[in-house]
């Protein structure tokens, strides 16, 4: 096995691991605690979403970027066609 397919395969592990003992503790049926997983998970939803916006205006921003390097890329060869 490759050392990208041990690492796959630990995180893999890890996650099984991880849920089970949330089952576990989530089994228990304390009131406290699922109102702190729904407020962590609340919490974790914003943040989701605040990624979201900022990753929709850089891109929105490069796509600028990139309308603007094509349209002058497209003057200098005009502009060289012309010299020609």
């Amino acid at each position: 096995m490759t050392p990208a397919g041990w690492k796959i395969g630990l995180a893999l592990g890890a996650g099984v691991v991880i849920g089970a003992a949330g089952a576990v503790i989530f089994s228990r049926n304390s009131p406290e605690l699922k109102k702190a997983a729904a407020n962590l998970l609340s919490h974790g939803m914003d943040l989701k979403e605040k990624a979201a916006t900022f990753m929709s205006t850089a891109k929105e921003n490069m796509e600028d970027i990139a309308a603007e390097a094509r349209s002058e890329q497209e003057k200098r060869k005009a502009g060289a066609e012309a010299e020609s």
